[in-house]
């Protein structure tokens, strides 16, 4: 980040929310309740709300190459947080952006299945996270079925089943990863974070709610702020982890639709 300036730039690029609580639109409130100016270029709307998604139309590729050149022409970005991508395509192209305006930190969450169930991504398409995205990523935060889709296996069901996939996860050429464990049963969430090699167990509480929708884009775009504050990973992940805990909190003072809420993403504002 430039010595002038103390507040950094952040991308996302990722799919579109109507619903306001995941994707572009989850990323940008993050990116902007920690500190960081929330840039973003779209690669897929949907129409979706917070009980399913009812339709994907995915940004065509070259339009999303113009997104990315002309932000990249005048703007500075310090990290960039990567999410839904539905073709190869559409992974080519952000390759190729990204290699050549390479950031300090690069952030992806495979966004392959929404919290509803519903698969947003075809087989070409994982297959093109896996061999392109992955290896370019600084860090990846798949949750456990995204874990199993990346791998064409099972999603594992104990802590122990999370730790023996870190090498197999590892070795699709990323250096970190964070491989979280909310889908297990009981009443702790714990996370797994892949460090240089080094594993360690990042504990959290579940939170009693049933306003999920979004908290994995929302974390990995935390992640990505505060490494974009230069942070350290170990520490950004904590403070990502934290404050998405009291977002979960306090999801109870919004009402938004019928099935699975949005969390607070302002909590600490209003």
């Amino acid at each position: 980040m430039s010595a002038s300036r103390s507040i950094p730039n952040v991308l996302t690029i990722a799919g579109s929310d109507p619903s306001g609580g995941a994707g572009i639109q989850a990323d940008l409130k993050t990116f902007s309740a920690l500190g960081a100016y929330g840039t973003s270029v779209i690669t897929a709307l949907t129409a979706q709300n917070t009980r399913g998604v009812t339709g994907v139309h995915p940004i065509p590729a070259d339009f999303i190459a113009t997104q990315l050149e002309t932000l990249f022409d005048d703007v500075a970005i310090d990290a960039v947080k990567i999410g839904m991508v539905a073709s190869r395509d559409v992974a080519e192209t952000i390759r190729e952006a990204l290699t050549r305006h390479r950031p300090r930190w690069i952030v992806l969450d495979p966004v392959m299945v929404a919290k509803s169930g519903d698969v947003l991504v075809d087989d070409a398409g994982i297959r093109a996270v896996r061999e392109l995205l992955v290896p370019l990523a600084d860090l990846i935060t798949p949750n456990l079925p995204e874990a199993a889709v990346l791998l064409d296996t099972t999603t594992p069901n104990t802590p122990d089943a999370m730790e023996a996939l870190l090498p197999q996860l590892t070795s699709l050429g990323t250096r970190h990863v964070l491989l979280k464990g909310g889908h297990l049963r009981g009443e702790r969430c714990p996370d797994l974070l892949v460090n240089n090699g080094q594993a360690q167990w990042l504990d959290g509480p579940r939170i009693a709610t049933d306003n999920l929708h979004g908290t994995g884009c929302s974390l990995s775009s935390a992640i990505t702020a505060c490494l974009a504050h230069d942070d350290d990973l170990p520490t950004a992940v904590a403070q990502a982890k934290r404050w998405l805990s009291a977002a979960l909190e306090a999801s109870t003072r919004l009402d938004v639709g019928r099935g699975h809420g949005p969390v607070h993403h302002f909590h600490a504002w209003w």
